[in-house]
């Protein structure tokens, strides 16, 4: 990342390609990149733990994080991962309350970061950043319900192909192309993210290997029919 006024303009640049600020004007976007501050984090470090207060903003520039959480009965529950530009622990800022969740590196990253108050006072002078909020939020219910639908009408097996597509496109109305390779999940994480146990998600992938659906690479998998997986998915 380039110092000064160079900086300020690539992660404007960076932010107003977010659905959060698309429609926010330029140079409001830039009032906004200049009061926070740009960290570096190793691989394996948390930029905030769960139960923390919610005191800063996160917009990650480059690398990729893992957000999860522990459940009351102690079972780490992981939510997403990040790889893409965009506000990571907005919402806690938003309810005043402690971190629900955890943020963690899963390759050296680069962030930005912005103080609670200059946050909200950006959201209550820019009425389109705050109305982006809104859409995302919706967005978010939306997700939460499909989740409950999903466990309650797909089967294990059509819960992981869809997951499957989930990390290889921002959205399903547009299926990625065979060959797409998705970013790197262990069973555990999938299992969690599908809602079962990780041996029943160890034996589905395998049943989708040798049905030439998936191929995986180490930690990484790639989607060799993506149409079969759309067919168990219930797409």
């Amino acid at each position: 990342m380039p110092r000064g006024d160079g900086a300020r303009d690539a992660i404007a640049e960076l932010m107003v390609a977010t659905p959060l600020l698309e429609d926010v004007p330029a140079q409001a976007i830039l009032g906004l990149a200049e009061q926070g501050r740009v960290r570096n984090y190793r691989k394996g470090t948390y930029l905030c733990h769960q139960g923390d207060p919610a005191d800063e903003v996160f917009f990650l520039l480059g690398g990729r994080v893992e957000i999860s959480s522990v459940s009351v009965t102690g079972n780490r529950v992981l939510h997403t991962t990040v790889d893409r530009p965009g506000f990571v622990g907005e919402l806690g800022v938003l309810a005043d309350s402690d971190r629900t969740a955890s943020v963690l590196t899963l390759e050296d990253s680069e962030v930005w970061a912005v103080g609670a108050d200059g946050f909200l006072t950006f959201l209550a002078e820019e009425a389109t950043a705050a109305r982006g909020l809104l859409r995302a939020l919706a967005r978010q219910v939306e997700a939460n319900e499909a989740f409950v639908d999903d466990l309650l009408f797909l089967d294990l097996k059509g819960r992981v192909a869809k997951r499957l597509l989930q990390l290889a496109t921002p959205s399903l109305d547009e299926l990625p192309p065979d060959g797409v390779m998705i970013p790197a999940v262990t069973h555990a994480d999938l299992a969690s993210l599908c809602g079962g146990s990780r041996e029943n998600v160890t034996r589905i992938l395998s049943d989708l290997q040798r049905r030439g659906l998936v191929l995986r690479d180490g930690h990484r998998y790639q989607l060799k029919k993506v149409a079969g997986l759309a067919k168990i998915a219930g797409l």
